[in-house]
């Protein structure tokens, strides 16, 4: 006997890692509906760091079994040096990453509350647990903010049956500006990059999503709480 057909909402699904983990949790038998800022076929557009707009997209569409949360990113921003860096720029990736990952939580959590039952997954990143390859101030902090979210809502909501997890990418060749930045990087630091790498070789969209579907499946259902690094054994923490 089957159960019930899940539902999945996933942010940031137009293109790279977002889309790869749509397509994972439809090979898995969910119904994912996803969104992001630039709207591309089978994608609503949605601005996460607009709380108003994600409850009304969530009341008209949800409820949701399933969140990932994965809009975010650099937001075109190269480093600078701290003392440089403008209300703006900072609150630009701030808000895409950490506040647009707790508009989605908040909105979702009453139905998977009522139901006893929800899975919420965040990217986060390498950056969130050592430093930002890029010098992105903004974008290490909110992606280790998403890391202590995801502990403190573990511990909020498991009594609800509701778990809480992240995965820490490495770097992923998943959209246009991971490709600028790794041609940036020249063929001495592109080679100086993989030869870090345990595995040797870059991550791919793919391998994110594998992790996120475990962590949205039955498998995963007394793990909670936890960062998983998907990064090819870069980082060992």
């Amino acid at each position: 006997m089957t159960g019930p057909v899940r539902t999945a909402l996933v942010t940031g699904a137009a293109q790279g890692i977002g889309a790869a983990i749509v397509a994972g949790l439809r090979a898995d038998g969910l119904e994912v509906s996803g969104i992001d800022v630039d709207a591309v076929t089978g994608v609503g557009a949605v601005d996460v760091t607009d709380g108003a707009a994600v409850d009304e997209y969530v009341a008209r569409a949800g409820p949701f079994d399933v969140l990932v949360n994965c809009a975010g990113g650099v937001r075109g921003q190269t480093h600078v040096a701290v003392e440089d860096v403008t209300d703006a720029d900072w609150h630009a990736v701030v808000d895409a990453n950490l506040t647009g990952a707790f508009h989605c939580v908040r909105a979702v959590v009453p139905a998977m509350k009522e139901q006893g039952w929800g899975r919420i997954v965040t990217i986060s990143s390498g950056a969130g647990r050592t430093v930002s390859l890029t010098g992105i101030q903004a974008y290490a902090s909110a992606k280790a903010g998403q890391i202590a979210l995801t502990r403190q809502l573990a511990h909020e909501l498991g009594a609800w049956g509701i778990t809480v997890n992240c995965v820490a990418p490495g770097f992923v060749l998943s959209n246009p500006t991971t490709r600028r930045q790794w041609e940036s990087y020249g063929a001495a630091g592109q080679a100086e990059l993989v030869a870090g790498i345990a595995l040797r070789r870059l991550g791919t969209p793919e391998d994110i999503a594998h992790g996120v579907r475990f962590f949205a499946g039955e498998q995963a259902s007394w793990v909670t709480g936890q960062t998983l690094s998907i990064d090819g054994g870069h980082t060992f923490v």
